[in-house]
């Protein structure tokens, strides 16, 4: 088989949708070049599933790829492989640190969190509705960003004048068009508030899982179950990734409403309910498109007769995968809430599924059915195709969702 050209992936993610299928035509797998870096994109569902839960694939750089210490220092993305935490853990590393954070998450904690999600949604939609008359509304903004915020700022103990500091400095780990020393620079300035809320919280310890992480590693000492670096990056995992794909489903679920009334309507007359857009809306539109990296502990042959190569860098890519025809057949690229298969990995699979999915759920759910049912005209201020992407090849959102939320007089 002669080798086909890699696909150079936009770094703007400018036009998303045609590069899922450039993907799915390849076949199962195919080279694609990340900002540099040239890894096996993997889209095709049964395969992803089986590399997702291979023990012969690892989220570990350090021990698994060999390209790691020559790419670390020139590659923005370096933080998504060089943090040390449950994201990049592998094997039993990956279990200890998964069990020190399942606590936060657990389904009576969850429960916990209802009714102050259902408060922080109702309060910044009363804050939308005093807006003036006829005043479009940035509901990324006003909405879908700050209400994950403050739930992982409760969960977390973060202080509520670090919360606004945290969202920039995130916003910049998705940011895949920032240069390399952007990259470094936005990197030091979020471990430096990360730092200022270890000191914060070891001062003033509260109910939260910062101040429960740090009571696990003072009391244990160095030979506690997590080093100092572990719980600095567990900290960033649990805010970044509790923030930041929240934001982009709750934008992702608003427009597709907005943009197909008939799937309104069948909310509407009771076809389908709130957690049926959620979920479609994860497989449509999922908050992370592809996500770096793995690395093959071995060759891994490939159903097309190719194989990816021992240390061989693999790009998990959800959203391709989500739409597949062989999964969700020729209707894949539709928003369909009342779509009876309803699987999908924008949660990931495997041992890595996301610990935050039911509490993810949960706000996306809220904040759209006390949208909709506030403010039932609700429309969008621009034309769809105006809706401009964010600059990521990673985060799936919009830059700014412009809304009205009554019909305009005339």
């Amino acid at each position: 088989m002669s080798e086909q050209p890699i696909i150079v992936l936009d770094p703007a993610g400018t036009d998303r949708h045609a590069e899922y299928r450039a993907l799915r035509e390849r076949g199962p797998a195919t080279r694609v070049d990340v900002l540099g870096v040239t890894a096996w994109s993997v889209s095709d569902p049964v395969l992803l599933k089986e590399l997702l839960t291979s023990s012969q694939v690892s989220k570990d750089a350090r021990a698994h790829w060999p390209a790691f210490a020559e790419t670390v220092a020139t590659w923005p993305l370096a933080l998504w492989v060089a943090v040390n935490n449950m994201f990049t853990a592998y094997g039993g590393d990956h279990r200890r640190l998964r069990r020190m954070i399942a606590p936060a998450f657990s389904a009576r904690r969850i429960q916990d969190l209802r009714v102050s999600v259902e408060k922080v949604v109702a309060e910044l939609l009363d804050g939308i509705a005093a807006r003036p008359a006829g005043e479009p509304v940035d509901l990324r903004t006003e909405l879908a960003y700050p209400l994950p915020i403050a739930v992982i700022g409760r969960l977390m103990g973060v202080p509520d004048d670090q919360l606004d500091g945290f969202r920039s400095k995130v916003d910049g780990v998705f940011d895949t068009t920032l240069t390399v020393e952007e990259a470094t620079a936005n990197t030091a300035a979020l471990y430096g508030a990360l730092d200022q809320l270890i000191a914060a919280k070891r001062a003033r310890p509260g109910d939260d899982m910062t101040s429960l992480l740090l009571a696990t590693r003072d009391e244990e000492g160095d030979g506690g179950r997590l080093s100092d670096e572990e719980l600095r990056d567990t900290l960033l995992l649990m805010i970044s990734a509790g923030y930041d794909t929240t934001v982009n489903v709750i934008d992702q679920a608003i427009t597709a409403l907005l943009t197909h009334p008939e799937q309104l309507a069948h909310l509407r007359e009771g076809r389908a309910d709130w957690n049926d857009v959620v979920e479609e809306t994860l497989r449509h539109e999922p908050a992370v498109k592809h996500i770096p990296m793995r690395y093959a502990l071995s060759d891994i042959p490939l159903p097309d007769g190719q194989k990816i190569a021992r240390g061989e860098a693999i790009l998990v890519s959800f959203a391709p995968a989500n739409r597949h025809p062989d999964w969700h057949g020729e209707t894949a690229d539709d928003f369909d809430v009342t779509r009876t298969a309803k699987d999908h990995l924008a949660f990931g699979h495997g041992v890595h599924f996301c610990l935050g999915a039911p509490l993810a759920r949960l706000e996306i759910a809220t904040a759209l059915r006390q949208l909709f049912e506030r403010f039932p005209d609700i429309s969008l201020a621009v034309p769809a195709e105006d809706l401009l992407p964010l600059p990521s090849l990673i985060s799936n959102g919009h830059q700014a969702l412009p809304v009205r939320l009554h019909p305009t007089a005339g």
